[in-house]
Parts: C-alpha cells; sequence; structure tokens
C-alpha cells in the first residue's frame, strides 16, 4: 500500500509560512532541445547501511552511473523492488542531476517525499533536507518563485538503508499539490 506519512518535527527542514519564497536560478546557458535526454542523471553506490548524508555523501566518491530516473514518481516500494534504477533494494545512495522545466514564471510549491535521507536544490536553492532514515514522509514544502518558464539545474543527494524506498516530487502553481510530470525533467546526454 502507498501512503504518505505525516513529517516528524524536528527532523525536516520545512519553510515557515511566513518565509519569503526562494528565488530560483534560470541555468545560464539553457540548454537547447538537442542536447537533452528525458529524465535525471544519477549515480550510485553501495555500502554498510547507510545512516546520514555525510555517509552518503562517502560512498558517492566511488559511484558509478546508473540508467537514468524516468521522473520522481517513486513510490513506496514491496519487498523486492529495487531502489529508483538502482541494482539494489538496500544501502544505497544516489547523486541525482539534471534540469527542471517550469512553463510559467510564478511562485510554487514544492514537496520532496522521500525514504530514506535527501538534500536537493533547484536554481541554487536548497528546497529539501531529510538527514535521518525515516519512512515515506514529506520533507516539507517549498515556497519558490521562478522568475521566467525554461530549466532550472537541479542536484540531490539521496539515501535509502534498509525496508521500503521512495522518492517523489510534487508542485503547485496556485492549485492542489500534484506530481511533477515526467516530461518536465531531462539532463544533458
Amino acid at each position: 500500500m502507498n501512503t504518505y506519512a505525516a513529517p516528524l518535527l524536528g527532523l525536516v527542514l520545512a519553510l515557515p509560512a511566513w518565509a519569503d519564497p526562494l528565488t530560483l536560478t534560470l541555468a545560464d546557458p539553457q540548454p537547447d532541445a538537442a542536447s537533452l535526454a528525458p529524465g535525471l542523471a544519477v549515480s550510485y553506490a553501495y555500502g554498510s547501511p547507510i545512516k546520514t548524508l555525510a555517509h552518503a555523501n562517502g560512498l558517492l566518491a566511488d559511484a558509478v552511473p546508473g540508467p537514468a530516473l524516468i521522473g520522481l514518481s517513486y513510490l513506496d516500494s514491496e519487498p523486492g523492488e529495487m531502489t529508483l534504477t538502482s541494482k539494489k533494494e538496500t544501502k544505497v545512495a544516489a547523486a541525482i542531476s539534471g534540469f527542471i522545466k517550469f512553463d510559467a514564471a510564478g511562485s510554487y510549491q514544492l514537496e520532496i517525499i522521500s525514504n530514506d535521507g535527501i538534500i536537493a536544490s533547484i536554481g541554487g536553492q536548497q528546497v529539501a533536507l531529510y538527514d535521518e532514515v525515516h519512512a515515506c514522509e514529506s520533507n516539507g514544502v517549498a515556497e519558490v518563485e521562478v522568475p521566467s518558464a525554461g530549466w532550472y539545474a537541479l542536484e540531490a543527494t539521496y539515501f535509502q538503508r534498509k525496508g521500503s524506498s521512495c522518492l517523489l516530487m510534487d508542485w503547485a502553481n496556485g492549485g492542489e499539490m500534484e506530481p511533477v510530470p515526467d516530461e518536465a525533467f531531462a539532463h544533458l546526454k
């Protein structure tokens, strides 16, 4: 069963309701369509049970490229399912990079849901931080200002320790939160 749990207080970096939105920086230069492949680039490293982002970053020094992530809609896994596009179910660290496309300028809400830890930035701004082992939970909602339509750099470090895994991204631009469509992600060929 795929469910989202409420975040645990104290473990999540979430912006207070009164905080100013984060202003994202457009990728410069903008990548042209011929230079892009669908999805996000990812490299993997495997090791002892990973409990922190520092541990994951240490392992990622020896990362090997894996199949691209189609998007960020990896629901809570079932026993025996691999973490993301990796070759393992558990003890996985991933370095994720590429671009996310916003079709219109404006104020957006971004939410990343993960199991286990993640740090993510878009357009030069940190939009998620959860440096703990936890179930498939929200990392909080980040309010961002997108100054113009186009591609914005996306980078993340993610780890999965044991049990199930998930990694999802939702967004809203004045409406209800919904999954970011796979077509909104790309990486350099």
